[in-house]
């Protein structure tokens, strides 16, 4: 088979450096602390800040003897950007701010082109995305993104006195930058196809999150007003749910309900459910009663009805969302590769790729991936002590959507089952045994997206010799 390598265009948006199979023990960004968020203040393109592991100057072709003669900093900010010039030797060579306009970030190409080639400049910045990365990358330049708490601890070595300003904090960065350029990667940039697949992907998300949310609330104001409504059905965020509280918002309204009268609003709206009118409206009359006073129950019903305009927008959103995402998988260059993993089906195949990108230098291992999703866990050994943690620095969209993969492929897949099984039987948990079938996955994925072919069970290893095991039993 042959390996598909998609060259993407330098407008693109940008995938962060690639997650070393085994960081140092130092990192500070593998110890156990708050999660580390993958989202910027613009956009949601940006994946976990994971620096990689490199042990010698071929990480980036680039060192201080033979690399660059400058070295750039830019403390990103909302509004303006301060900018910092350090040459080969750490003086510096210029010091100025650019707006977050077009035309500021023209001033700053224009400039930085004036003292070299731009592809021999190399600009770290505290983020991996947004328009200001991909101008940088649209002129030439290798931009590498750096984590903030490592820029914070070398700042905090470098500044003695504690001070602290956006000037400043563009000196640490170039300076960080030309010191440690040599354990450094620049960013690779997606393609388009996989840019809209993320906005989409990451969106849906967003809306999906908010739909539980105003199901809650919901769920919330019939506690307090109505409670017989929020049992009747299974799930109040179902379509029957909700049509029915449209048509009866308040207790007053269904006060003349019979077992006659919801049989025909459940033939109405195509009920699949197997609870016959008589067991509904049981569990209708056996809750807590609800308010019946006429002034209250036209503010409930106001904001019962309210509550369900939002879900209904929020599900009508969801299912627009829904049939893009399809409509991108058809087309995209890894689409089959990703739809064709095991109950993967296509919005959760979506999200994977989304999140996995389509860049094949970025990712020369799978461990790589691995440590990217946060499915790995992070060993701390020091003299007799020796640890194992979470993995807290990871793209948490990546780990959400590879181990719901998982989680579903034990369902259709012996091989998967079996490795879940085996690690539920040694005393992991559910979490933790799903994590380590993902890692299983990932390393099969990765094959299969590396020679650019669909995932066929026949020809998987891992499982043609399960089948074998389970013949010879």
């Amino acid at each position: 088979m042959t390996a598909y390598f998609g060259r993407p265009s330098r407008a693109s948006m940008t995938l962060p450096p690639p997650a070393s199979p085994e960081p140092l023990i130092d990192d500070r960004g593998t110890r156990r602390r708050a999660p580390v968020s993958d989202r910027s203040t613009v956009g949601s393109f940006a994946s976990a800040w994971v620096l990689p592991r490199a042990a010698s100057r071929k990480a980036t072709g680039l060192s201080l003897e033979d690399g660059p003669l400058f070295f750039v900093g830019v403390d990103w900010a909302t509004t303006e950007h301060a900018v910092s010039v350090l040459d080969r030797a750490g003086a510096k060579v210029a010091a100025f701010t650019v707006e977050h306009t077009a035309a500021g970030f023209a001033r700053l190409t224009a400039r930085l082109a004036k003292l070299s080639g731009t592809e021999s400049i190399p600009v770290a910045i505290e983020r991996p995305d947004g328009r200001l990365v991909d101008a940088l990358l649209e002129a030439g330049h290798p931009v590498m993104p750096v984590k903030p708490n490592a820029i914070k601890t070398w700042r905090e070595a470098e500044v003695l006195s504690g001070a602290k300003s956006d000037p400043g904090d563009a000196h640490v960065i170039a300076d960080y930058l030309r010191v440690r350029i040599h354990r450094l990667r620049p960013a690779v940039p997606y393609s388009g196809s996989t840019k809209a697949l993320r906005t989409v992907t990451r969106t849906r998300d967003d809306l999906v999150d908010a739909r539980v949310a105003a199901v809650n609330q919901l769920a919330a104001l019939l506690d307090t007003h109505w409670p017989g409504a929020k049992a009747i059905f299974a799930s109040l965020s179902s379509a029957i749910a909700l049509a029915f509280l449209t048509k009866y918002p308040t207790a007053a309204a269904a006060a003349s309900l019979t077992e006659a009268r919801i049989a025909a609003f459940c033939t109405k709206q195509g009920y699949s459910g197997k609870k016959p009118a008589a067991v509904l409206l049981a569990r209708l009359r056996s809750a807590p009663a609800g308010t019946t006073d006429p002034d209250l129950c036209e503010g409930v019903r106001a904001a019962v009805l309210a509550q369900i305009g939002v879900i209904n927008a929020l599900n009508t959103a969801i299912k627009n969302l829904d049939r893009v995402i399809a409509a991108t998988m058809d087309t995209h260059p890894d689409g089959k590769t990703f739809r064709s993993l095991p109950r993967a089906g296509t919005v959760n195949a979506a999200q994977i790729l989304a999140e996995w990108g389509d860049a094949r230098a970025a990712f020369e291992h799978p461990d790589a991936i691995a440590a990217l999703a946060g499915i790995t866990p992070v060993t701390k050994a020091s003299g007799k002590q020796r640890g194992v943690s979470f993995r807290w620095a990871c793209n948490k969209h990546l780990r959400q959507a590879i181990t719901t993969f998982a989680d579903n492929s034990r369902h259709a897949s012996p091989w998967a089952a079996d490795i879940y099984n085996r690690a539920r039987a040694s005393g992991k948990d559910h979490p933790h045994a799903t994590r380590i079938l993902a890692r299983a996955w990932v390393r099969v994925i990765w094959r299969c997206w590396k020679d650019n072919t669909t995932y066929n069970p026949t020809l998987h290893g891992g499982n043609q010799h399960h089948t074998k095991q389970q013949l010879a039993a």
